[in-house]
Parts: structure tokens; sequence; C-alpha cells
């Protein structure tokens, strides 16, 4: 792909994104990390691999069956990604999520 159709791409998917109802935390997280894996072109498997991580825990972060899914584990991916916590959150789905306490 290239960087304009790879811009344009993520300017429709941020548009789908706040077209959509409210997302939680689990959600966005979920959402983040699919986009890395598809931004490199990397599967699950490959980056829980190389994040040292079972493939069972990304998937449960992915599928949002964990309730937690835990910032240390977010960490690992981000080290695996070769990204910082900060790259990780900054994102636009992240800025517009409601506040989780009500």
């Amino acid at each position: 792909m290239t960087p304009a159709l790879t811009n344009a791409v993520k300017i429709l998917v941020r548009q789908k994104i706040s077209n959509r109802k409210t997302m939680n935390t689990k959600q966005a997280v979920s959402n983040r990390i699919k986009e890395l894996c598809e931004d490199r072109n990397i599967s699950v498997n490959a980056v829980a691999y190389i994040s040292g991580m079972p493939t069972s825990t990304v998937q449960c972060m992915l599928n949002t069956k964990s309730k937690n899914p835990g910032i240390v584990n977010i960490k690992k991916l981000c080290d695996g990604f070769g990204i910082t916590l900060g790259e990780f959150f900054s994102t636009p789905e992240f800025d517009a999520l409601e506040q989780e306490i009500k």
C-alpha cells in the first residue's frame, strides 16, 4: 500500500469509529492491536511470539474476553510492535472514549 492510500484508509477507519456508538476501553485496545497487526502485515500469532506472550492471551485481548487487558501486557505488545505506550494510546479512538466510571 502506498503511504497516501494507507492514510486514506486510516481516515476512513477513524470516520467509521467516530460514527459508532459508545465504545469501551477493551474494544479500543482490541481494535488498536488489530490495526497495528494490519499496518505491519503480521499475524496475531507472530505478534504474540515477538512480544513473548502466549497466543491465547493476545486472543483474549482481541476477543475482549479479558476483563482487564492489563498495562503490562499492552507494554509487551508495544515492545513487540516496536512502539511506545504513548504511540499505542495516541489515537482518536482512545481520545473519544467516555469515562468508564459512572
